[in-house]
């Protein structure tokens, strides 16, 4: 198969929309990903797939740390920046959440620390073990077919 067609397929499953961050010598970076999945319990794991092309990667090899921000609703525009759509001059005004910049006004910041790195084809898997947690109130940003979507009651 095509990777348009397993692209297109993979598409068909409804999303959340993250940012992951991380900070090297004082600066600050941020990347919109969908692939995020909860791990475990005992310890609190999380996990986060990273193309092996991307400016992060060893930005999180470097620091051994990542913030992980659940994006509301209105939150588009950050996902959209974040994923390279917005071309912005001005820095973003990121939130501090522990030692970590993180997205204000997300439903969930998380605070990681790398627990493992597992290579997996042309992305890396970080598993994070979460050290800190914050929930805020709202309905999610979602990703469908290639489109943000909202929920609807």
């Amino acid at each position: 198969m095509d990777d348009r067609f397993f692209r297109n397929a993979m598409g068909k499953f409804a999303t959340g929309i993250t940012v992951v961050t991380t900070e090297v010598n004082s600066e600050p970076h941020g990347m919109t990903a969908n692939a995020f999945v909860s791990v475990s319990l005992n310890p609190k794991l999380v996990l986060v797939s990273i193309d092996k092309r991307a400016k992060i990667l060893s930005k999180i090899q470097n620091s051994k740390k990542f913030a992980v921000s659940f994006l509301s609703a209105d939150q588009e525009t950050e996902s959209m920046r974040f994923a390279g759509q917005l071309k912005e001059d001005s820095p973003y005004q990121f939130e501090r959440f522990g030692e970590l910049p993180v997205i204000k006004g997300a439903l969930a910041n998380m605070s990681c620390n790398v627990y493992n790195e597992v290579e997996a084809g042309d992305h890396i898997l970080f598993i994070g073990e979460v050290t800190d947690l914050q929930v805020n109130e709202g309905d999610p940003l979602l990703y469908f077919g290639g489109k943000y979507r909202t929920l609807t009651e």
